[in-house]
């Protein structure tokens, strides 16, 4: 391996999950190299851009004011009829640009190393008299090949680590989970009170949901995810035409100086892998499907998904095993945290089952304010249903309601 640079950890992507699994990487003393395929940090943006207090909080992070754009108060879930119920969750909208930029640069001050236009194509293992050592990292890029003890992929919804780890002619980390379109447009002078709105219009947005998320200068991000991929544009289109968003400027956003005003991504909706750890490989972020399943908030679960690893990392390196059972701590710590992804996962389920109108019923028969709903409110929400629609109950209504509650910000829902 005398042609390779040695590190300690490999970090494959340079989003929140990269950054930060790099930056605390660094901080306990691990040589750490973090490669972007990109020629410039956080472009293109995917996401709305938004976290919550409570996500800041618990990743003790401390946001410079550069990377805020708008303090908000929390999210207005609309229903098909107008109904309009909310959650008071304060929080930030970021400039994610700079956000991932800073995470990055945080990163490189403690010690990490930073690659711009690299590009991994190869893995392969490292072994000596049969015990695993680590991995042969090739691509496209002056710093490759690589060798790594540990590599954290963190490259997002592709996941390209899990399509080289082939031990003994199968792939334990090959998952074809569903995804959805996410596409959005920055118009300007749009009105805000200083609650991001999502609009659950299943006309637009089908197995899906729109949004306003309210930046800086009059600037927000109105967009929808949606499981009809290739209609998404034209039907963001003819959602901004059909409301009050009708006649807004499109305006590039300020990381993009031409092209098209509209960009998005690729989001995984099917939960957490089956396997998020092999032998010195660890997956974060979206790369491991951590997203939240109904409105699909992915920047707190891989920031934290990365803190994981990185204990992880400094453990069995400490220790010299970087087996497959060392790395098992990595996803018992998540699993010990995260959402209750299969009770989610099966609320969305019987919410896109209902009826638009189900739904609005449904909405009736929640307080207009849903943070204080503890178990006396839920109880109230279940009986008001009983007499107004008690039909429902047979449709797993009841699975459809908890899932907004776990959508909330301490669940990592934003």
């Amino acid at each position: 391996m005398s042609d390779a640079i040695d590190v300690d950890v490999l970090v494959v992507g340079a989003g929140p999950g990269g950054g930060n699994a790099a930056l605390q990487c660094a901080r306990k003393g691990l040589s750490t190299l973090i490669i972007e395929d990109h020629s410039e940090i956080g472009t293109p943006v995917h996401c709305g851009e938004c976290i919550s207090d409570e996500a800041v909080a618990n990743l003790n992070l401390q946001l410079p004011e550069e990377v805020i754009s708008k303090r908000v108060n929390g999210i207005r879930v609309i229903f098909p009829d107008g109904t309009e119920k909310q959650l008071t969750e304060t929080g930030y909208v970021l400039e994610k640009h700079l956000f991932e930029q800073w995470i990055a640069q945080s990163a490189v001050e403690e010690g990490a190393e930073l690659a711009l236009k690299h590009k991994l194509t190869s893995m392969e293992r490292i072994e000596h008299d049969g015990e695993f050592k680590g991995w042969r990292c090739d691509g496209k890029g002056e710093k490759f090949p690589i060798s790594a003890k540990i590599v954290i992929d963190a490259s997002g919804v592709s996941a390209v680590c899990s399509r080289f780890i082939k031990p003994d002619g199968s792939n334990p980390l090959n998952h074809k989970g569903k995804v959805v379109a996410g596409m959005q447009y920055e118009l300007t002078d749009v009105p805000t009170d200083g609650y991001l709105d999502f609009y659950i219009w299943p006309k637009y947005a089908e197995k899906g949901y729109l949004w306003m998320i309210p930046k800086c200068d009059g600037r927000a991000n109105v967009g929808l995810v949606t499981e009809d991929r290739p209609r998404a544009k034209k039907a963001l289109d003819e959602f901004i035409e059909d409301t009050h968003f009708k006649g807004l400027e499109q305006k590039l956003p300020p990381w993009k100086e031409k092209g098209n005003p509209a960009f998005g991504g690729t989001i995984p909706i099917s939960g957490p892998f089956e396997n998020t750890h092999h032998d010195g490989l660890m997956l974060v972020g979206d790369a491991a499907g951590f997203t939240s399943p109904l409105f699909e908030g992915g920047s707190h679960l891989a920031l934290k998904s990365a803190v994981f690893a990185a204990e992880t990392a400094a453990v069995a390196i400490s220790k010299s095993d970087l087996s497959s059972e060392m790395m098992s701590a990595y996803t018992r710590s998540w699993k010990a945290e995260f959402p209750p992804y299969d009770k989610i996962l099966r609320g969305k389920n019987a919410l896109f089952e209902l009826s638009d109108e189900e739904m609005s019923v449904m909405a009736t028969c929640f307080p207009d304010e849903m943070s204080d709903m503890g178990a006396s409110g839920k109880a109230m929400v279940g009986l008001r249903v009983l007499f107004r629609r008690p039909s429902l109950y047979s449709k797993k209504i009841v699975s459809a309601m908890l899932a907004f509650g776990y959508s909330r910000a301490k669940y990592y829902g934003w």
